[in-house]
């Protein structure tokens, strides 16, 4: 099925969003491996057609859907980063209607390609795929989605790929009943040369997203932000 974006108007988006393709990190310092997947950074906007084959339609399940949210946040002292740290602690989520347990935390320096790191090397992992359900090929959709906010003081993105790990998985002959997706199957596939391009959304501080991070591939990245900033994240 791929990213289902949930939008109103093409207006609500078109200075948000951006399309461009992918590559394997190849000798990109920093990476776990030369075949993590990462943005080429040839960012195109997006075109209102292009937009709306990525509008859900009226049988897209809600689990599948990526939805643009936004957060009041508290006045910071630009460089407080323990004050945006309590903040993530105390916030009960888009007014009660989202788990307030909160999954983590991540600040990033500006300038980063992609933003995730394996705490075990340090070492940067490209677009991924989430794993914390550990659902088969089957029933992965079932997965619960995951809610981002980003806490500032500067921008940071979402990148997301236009095609979902069961499409992948199918592409490359899993066993739909006892495969379990993994960002090494992204990683062959980009390596076998199947198609895939990548979204990136802008989010300013105190915006956010709600997204299937266990189907689509995805990271952050701050490249071309000016100044460092907190994600938060809940899990659904």
């Amino acid at each position: 099925m791929g990213v289902r974006l949930l939008f109103d108007r093409f207006s609500d988006i078109q200075e948000h969003v951006s399309l461009g393709d992918v590559r394997q990190a190849g000798d990109t310092p920093g990476y776990d491996s030369d075949v993590a997947v990462v943005p080429q950074e040839n960012w195109a906007a997006i075109g209102e057609d292009e937009a709306e084959r990525l509008r859900p339609d009226d049988v897209t399940p809600v689990s599948l859907m990526i939805e643009l949210v936004t957060q009041p946040l508290p006045v910071f002292v630009f460089d407080d980063l323990q004050g945006r740290l309590d903040a993530a602690t105390a916030l009960n989520p888009l007014e009660g209607n989202w788990p307030r347990r909160r999954l983590a935390c991540t600040a990033s320096h500006p300038g980063q390609l992609t933003t995730t790191e394996d705490p075990a090397t340090d070492r940067r992992i490209g677009l991924h795929i989430d794993n914390f359900d550990r659902r088969t090929y089957s029933d992965r959709h079932l997965s619960r989605r995951r809610l981002c906010l980003n806490l500032g003081p500067g921008t940071r993105y979402l990148l997301v790929g236009d095609r979902d790990i069961m499409e992948i998985c199918h592409v490359l002959g899993r066993d739909q009943e006892r495969h379990y997706p993994h960002t090494d199957d992204l990683r062959q596939y980009i390596a076998e040369g199947h198609p895939l391009r990548c979204l990136r959304i802008r989010l300013e501080p105190g915006q956010g997203y709600i997204a299937p991070t266990e189907l689509m591939p995805h990271d952050g990245s701050t490249s071309g932000a000016q100044m460092w900033s907190l994600a938060a994240f809940w899990l659904g």
